[in-house]
């Protein structure tokens, strides 16, 4: 069987290097593979309330006691042949949603949040051995939502006839380490998602979750395979010919690791 020499598969015109262009940019973020991390699922975590309607109640009542909500959210991020994918959760076949929610009236944010996080994902039983509670690298704050009334819209600012917000939710980008043991309540899935099935998709997953490409393109991400060897770095490599990034199921709702056809 013929080879093919390594002169062969070099190009006859070398790239131009351009000037530096990082200027002012954040240090680059180091992404790992999907399969780095483990996967399971573990007891079911109901909603708190049974309507929309129940939800915004005690959002009002939250208010009168305690002031603005304040809500804190994780942006993971991890890759699949070199292309982002966000870990998030989807409940009842439907609602799309990042891990975190709100914070107790007397919680310190970081701490607090840490805590959320926990009850999303931190791992039990033996597949949580190893794991250390609230281990989690909170990185930087990229976005803040604001609900001016008690309503669901929310907003990336705060309407200038608005002095009392009742919610604000602030985004944050989550540092995850190499290897990590993650499980999801069994009423839920954890979901793979690919930036580039999130960009411009708002009719699917709503303004906030749809901006998250806008909010991570200020990084430039280095792609580590599982043998802990960079291999694209931004502008980087495209992925194998024919690949399409699609949302993967992780886990939950009691399935097994799939491609999702968009049928969700």
């Amino acid at each position: 069987m013929s080879t093919i020499p390594p002169s062969a598969l070099q190009s006859a015109q070398p790239p131009t290097v351009p000037q530096g262009f990082n200027s002012k940019q954040p240090g680059k973020v180091t992404l790992y593979p999907l399969s780095n991390y483990t996967f399971g699922v573990k007891e079911t975590q109901p909603e708190e309330d049974p309507s929309v309607i129940a939800r915004l109640k005690r959002l009002e009542e939250h208010f009168s006691e305690h002031g603005m909500r304040r809500t804190c959210e994780g942006i993971l991020v991890c890759h699949e042949h070199n292309h982002p994918h966000i870990l998030m959760l989807q409940i009842a076949n439907a609602f799309f949603k990042l891990p975190g929610d709100y914070l107790r009236p007397e919680d310190d944010e970081e701490e607090g949040f840490k805590l959320r996080l926990d009850e999303r994902l931190a791992p039990v039983g033996r597949i949580g051995e190893g794991e250390e509670a609230g281990d989690w690298e909170i990185g930087e704050c990229l976005a803040q939502w604001w609900r001016p009334n008690f309503e669901t819209f929310m907003y990336p600012f705060i309407p200038a006839h608005v002095t009392r917000p009742k919610e604000c939710k602030k985004l944050y980008f989550i540092h995850l380490p190499k290897t990590k043991v993650l499980s999801v309540p069994k009423n839920m899935k954890l979901l793979a998602v690919p930036l580039f099935e999130l960009y411009d998709n708002t009719a699917r997953y709503g303004p906030q979750l749809s901006a998250i490409p806008h909010l991570l393109s200020r990084y430039n991400f280095e792609f580590v395979n599982e043998d802990g060897n960079v291999v694209a770095m931004t502008p980087g490599v495209g992925p194998p010919d024919g690949y399409v990034p699609k949302t993967k199921v992780l886990a939950g709702d009691d399935t097994d690791m799939k491609e999702e056809n968009g049928t969700l």
